[in-house]
């Protein structure tokens, strides 16, 4: 007994596999040249941790690449992307410009992943970059010892209160008073804060860097500590992990809204 072949037209053509979503990590920029080099070495971290992700560095101003560019490139590419914001928290760039500039690259498939905020990751990057600059765990015994957190800061609320979530973390993994402090647009200011603490008799202050790279807020906040200063996070392998646990929470989300539309379509 024969069996016909299928006519070509009629045949099911193997499903081609998706390419992996490209993570393109969104820094804002600096005039400061060790910046777009701190942050090439961070995005070098996650590609090690991650093989044979495509991994692309772009900037919201003052650096190249821009984040227009490197979205208008991946549309033309047919790629699908994962926006990680390397800020620490919600403000305009994150809920604005963000979603502006994937709505402004027509085809492109993305999304905006969660800032990366206060989790467990930042903490220990946090605190290695502090022990580097001379933190020891003894200081949990001195009733003289505070840390300020410096950070950028935004007029919106929700970022105030973010950082505010990450000092809480960071007091409770090094045991000591951790207030925040902000760069710009919100108080106090980091020497507002170091005056807060030695209110409280807590003059042995040290400034914890809430900074991805170096640049003027992060030079000027060092500047004002009163003791220790950590240096930014850069390519702290935990920074680099958190960046990747983003990415990767965006795709599910994304995953979970896909399934839901298939359930509610049946």
């Amino acid at each position: 007994m024969h069996h016909r072949t299928a006519p070509a037209h009629h045949r099911t053509a193997p499903a081609t596999p998706r390419r992996p979503a490209t993570l393109v990590a969104v820094g804002h920029g600096s005039r400061d040249p060790r910046a777009r080099a701190t942050l090439l070495r961070l995005l070098d971290r996650v590609r090690e941790i991650r093989p044979g992700l495509d991994v692309r560095l772009a900037h919201i101003e003052l650096n190249a690449p821009l984040l227009d560019e490197t979205l208008a490139g991946l549309a033309a590419e047919g790629r699908e992307a994962v926006l990680v914001p390397l800020l620490f928290a919600p403000g305009h760039h994150v809920t604005h410009d963000l979603p502006a500039a994937v709505a402004a690259a027509p085809g492109l498939r993305a999304r905006v992943a969660a800032p990366l905020g206060a989790h467990p990751l930042l903490v220990e990057a946090l605190a290695g970059r502090l022990a580097e600059a001379g933190w020891t765990p003894e200081e949990r015994d001195r009733r003289t010892t505070g840390v300020v957190l410096a950070a950028a800061g935004s007029r919106d609320p929700r970022s105030g209160a973010e950082t505010r979530r990450i000092a809480a973390l960071l007091g409770k993994r090094l045991g000591v008073p951790v207030v925040p402090a902000y760069a710009s647009a919100a108080a106090p200011t980091v020497p507002e804060a170091v005056a807060a603490l030695a209110a409280r008799g807590r003059h042995r202050v040290a400034v914890a860097s809430c900074f991805t790279a170096p640049g003027l807020f992060a030079a000027r906040a060092a500047a004002q500590a009163p003791w220790i200063a950590a240096a930014p996070l850069g390519a702290h392998p935990a920074l680099a992990r958190l960046v990747l646990h983003r990415h990767d929470r965006a795709l599910a989300a994304r995953t979970a809204a896909v399934h839901a539309r298939e359930l509610t379509a049946v």
